[in-house]
């Protein structure tokens, strides 16, 4: 008796072979790889926190969590407009601030009728007015690895205009914030 050539309803069990097993594996190793590389990349070379203050608004908001670069001047130095990750004086027993790079080593820094200049330029890295000059009233000279750093809203920024905090040296920042994660603002952000 032949057999019957049309449809049936019936399928045929699948069976999990060495080839598929195999796959299976490859995949599975895979992704531990990435997800050990992406944690030992983190660990190592960023890290994470929270802006503390209003300071930075509205480009970071209080509370909003972000994403540290703390490789990137281990090649180079801050720029011009780096949004910096430091410690105030280097006092471990302080949080973190999260300021505006706005005068680098060699750099003259002045506050006058409520601008801010650099090296006798007025600068376009701050943009508000401001009321408190603090010790940028008169010329500060800033020396080798020394940065003068401000909020994008000096108005409630504690910053390199006060004495307590004054010129961050290099070695006190810890990195650039380059990603800002989602917060008010739903969505994520790289950060200029």
């Amino acid at each position: 008796m032949a057999k019957h050539k049309g449809l049936t309803f019936y399928q045929k069990k699948k069976i999990i072979g060495p080839k598929m097993l195999h796959e299976i594996f490859s995949w599975l190793i895979s992704i531990l790889i990435v997800m050990f590389l992406g944690i030992v990349t983190v660990y190592f070379f960023g890290m994470s926190s929270h802006v503390v203050g209003t300071s930075m608004e509205p480009e970071l908001m209080s509370e909003q969590e972000i994403l540290i670069d703390r490789f990137r001047y281990v090649l180079g130095s801050p720029r011009y407009g780096d949004v910096v990750l430091f410690m105030p004086n280097g006092n471990p027993y302080t949080h973190y601030y999260t300021k505006r790079v706005v005068g680098r080593p060699g750099d003259t820094i002045l506050i006058s009728d409520g601008n801010l200049y650099v090296n006798g330029v007025l600068s376009d890295v701050v943009t508000e007015k401001i009321l408190d000059p603090g010790i940028a009233a008169t010329e500060q000279v800033l020396g080798t690895g020394e940065y003068f750093v401000m909020g994008d809203k000096p108005s409630s920024s504690e910053d390199s205009r006060s004495a307590n905090i004054g010129f961050v040296r290099e070695k006190d920042i810890v990195g650039k914030v380059w990603l800002a994660l989602p917060g008010d603002r739903f969505s994520l952000s790289y950060v200029r």
